[in-house]
């Protein structure tokens, strides 16, 4: 089978198509033949060395695709389902191997394929930050740092549904739009003002909490832009990780620092499928509103990197897989 695999840490050019052979389905496993993957920050981390990777390495977090093996003690799903999942850096490949009780079946003709594999790893971020990292409640102050992007537009989506008020940060005016498009009652446009200067000339209080994965170039903003007792959310690495941060700091406002990982948030299959359904029971009924950028070939995943890592993307990335 075709995959992407890289022999050495490095930037996009390591990233090669390659023939690996096709995986085999375990006890309570699955192979699926995917036809579309997701392409996320997390994979430029892996190839990087952000991350640790054991090489040769693969890539991949999310996919959406058609089951064509099923192991042995699988009785939720048969050969042929539509099914959801997410990957063990091992999507960008023609076939993949996955646990059946993390493998979510949906139908077709209401979720796309396209949608089921973009709403997956953003979905679920989206989702667990607004509920367990920071329980969004009606009338808070929600700040979102890169609004525009996959996982800011489905933040500012889900705030919105719970009843918040939402300040996003963009770059341009074309990314504001989209932002104001996703919900944001306002909009900052980080290259031409301060971003904390600003926010406190809508809300001089402060925000209630402040949803980062940019990183290193906006922590220090976000800090200051939260109110008394208000939550600091880093959940990504857009621009860097984030220097060491000194406790005391925190203390003038007793803020509250959180650095949430998806996965420690979907530990147990209960909590994986719960916070999925969810997901997907807002896209079903109208409430989300899924929009995907690019869709690349297999072969050209190094330029998806590219594109993503210049920030010359709004939305949702994917591969489609041959």
């Amino acid at each position: 089978m075709q995959a992407i695999q890289f022999e050495q840490i490095g930037g996009p050019e390591v990233l090669k198509l390659v023939n690996v052979p096709r995986p085999s389905a375990g006890p309570g496993q699955v192979v699926v033949r995917n036809k579309f993957a997701g392409v996320n920050f997390i994979d430029t981390y892996f190839r990087s060395g952000v991350y640790p990777a054991n090489l040769p390495g693969t890539l991949g977090q999310e996919a959406a695709g058609e089951v064509v093996e099923i192991g042995s003690g699988v009785s939720n799903l048969k050969i042929g389902d539509h099914v959801a999942y997410l990957g063990n850096q091992d999507t960008y490949a023609q076939y993949s191997v996955t646990l059946a009780s993390r493998a979510t079946k949906f139908d077709p003709s209401e979720i796309s394929m396209e949608c089921a594999a973009a709403v997956l790893l953003q979905g679920l971020t989206a989702h667990t930050l607004v509920t367990r990292s920071y329980k969004v409640r009606s009338g808070d102050w929600v700040l979102v740092q890169a609004g525009a992007g996959g996982t800011g537009r489905l933040i500012i989506q889900m705030c919105k549904h719970l009843g918040a008020r939402v300040i996003a940060t963009t770059s341009n005016d074309a990314k504001a739009e989209i932002a104001r498009q996703a919900g944001a009652d306002h909009v900052i446009n980080y290259t031409e003002e301060s971003v904390p200067e600003a926010v406190l000339r809508i809300v001089p209080e402060g925000v209630h909490v402040v949803y980062d994965g940019v990183g290193k170039a906006t922590f220090s903003g976000s800090i200051a832009s939260l109110r008394r007792e208000g939550s600091m959310v880093s959940f990504g690495n857009a621009s860097g990780t984030v220097p060491p941060v000194q406790l005391f700091d925190l203390s003038a406002k007793n803020l509250c620092l959180l650095r949430p990982r998806l996965y420690g948030y979907i530990v147990t299959d209960e909590e994986y499928q719960r916070h999925l359904n969810a997901v997907f029971d807002l896209v079903k009924c109208g409430k989300l509103d899924i929009q995907i950028f690019k869709t690349y070939e297999l072969k050209d995943a190094a330029q998806s990197h590219i594109d993503l890592q210049a920030r010359k993307t709004t939305g949702k990335l994917l591969i489609s897989i041959p």
